[in-house]
């Protein structure tokens, strides 16, 4: 079955935020689908954790959003529906997912895994896989592929195209 994907151009840290923000509407607007798993790929700075400050305070989160660089997972509970944030960096041993119970976060909420390729085997399968690039010559800019890898994933991507408008030159 092949999935859709879309690719767009990110210019500002904002329109990031953006993005993020548009993801949780189109996950809200079909159902608040859980579980929900999106990898969040791209080299260190490319803005995987402003896009994930987007979605959480699309979703009503007030406060500070920091990366769980350290902690490796951040917990947000929002109006009884959870996110989790994962920052698989600084891994040492995949296994140590095994021990924080990654496998219960997946039954009641939506995973936002940044470096899931420092654990592969260990996590679950992605339902939006968000591939973020730039280009020394254009710090600012961000070349953005998001590829739906599911069901569900794919349901969010036809609602950014038909509901929430995804601007392919990602001004807004």
């Amino acid at each position: 079955m092949k999935h859709k994907s879309e690719n767009l151009i990110i210019k500002s840290a904002p329109a990031m935020r953006s993005l993020g923000a548009k993801l949780a509407h189109a996950w809200q607007a079909n159902g608040d689908c859980v579980p929900l798993v999106i990898y969040l790929q791209g080299n260190l700075g490319s803005g995987k954790t402003t896009l994930t400050r987007g979605f959480l305070h699309a979703l009503g989160y007030k406060e500070k959003i920091k990366s769980p660089t350290f902690t490796i997972v951040e917990s947000y509970d929002l109006n009884g529906k959870n996110v989790y944030h994962f920052d698989l960096y600084r891994l040492k041993d995949p296994s140590e997912l095994e021990y924080i119970g990654i496998r219960d976060y997946l039954h009641n909420g939506v995973l936002l895994i940044e470096w899931p390729e420092c654990a592969p085997d260990n996590i679950p399968a992605a339902d939006l896989i968000c591939s973020i690039k730039y280009d020394l010559k254009k710090p600012r800019e961000r070349n953005i592929t998001l590829c739906a890898k599911s069901s569900s994933g794919t349901k969010i991507l036809n609602t950014l195209d038909q509901k929430i408008h995804l601007k392919k030159s990602g001004s807004s």
